[in-house]
């Protein structure tokens, strides 16, 4: 067994998943604000002036959290959306929905994460082989 030291990748791949996150903000900022208009469109009054409010703001909020996940605590902010996500499901169950499959969503990328920080801090990369 060797003891020499792990090699660095040549490039970041934390950097390929911070854009990842970004993307999948923006996408469910677009979904759930489009499910919002489909709620109060389909079943009227489903939703009140609170419920509608509550839910845009949250689809703001994961614009902005898009373009702050260089920062730290980026990934953090985004999975506390996803609780809020959730928690809409109180208004509607269709809102529910969209949440749990956005949780799914996330688990995977943070699984799939989780899988190349292992690989990395093994120097199985492919970027890390000589």
């Amino acid at each position: 067994m060797s003891t020499e030291p792990v090699r660095p990748p040549a490039t970041d791949p934390m950097k390929g998943f911070r854009g990842v996150c970004a993307g999948l903000l923006v996408l469910e900022a677009i979904v759930v604000l489009l499910g919002v208009l489909v709620v109060a469109r389909f079943t009227e009054g489903a939703l009140n002036p609170v419920a509608i409010t509550v839910v845009l703001v949250l689809g703001l909020l994961m614009i902005v959290a898009s373009g702050l996940q260089r920062r730290p605590w980026g990934l953090g902010f985004a999975l506390v959306l996803q609780v809020g996500l959730v928690a809409t499901g109180l208004f509607h169950v269709s809102l529910l929905a969209i949440g749990l499959i956005f949780v799914l969503v996330w688990g995977m990328v943070l699984w799939m994460r989780r899988d190349v920080a292992r690989r990395m801090a093994r120097g199985q990369l492919p970027s890390q082989q000589q």
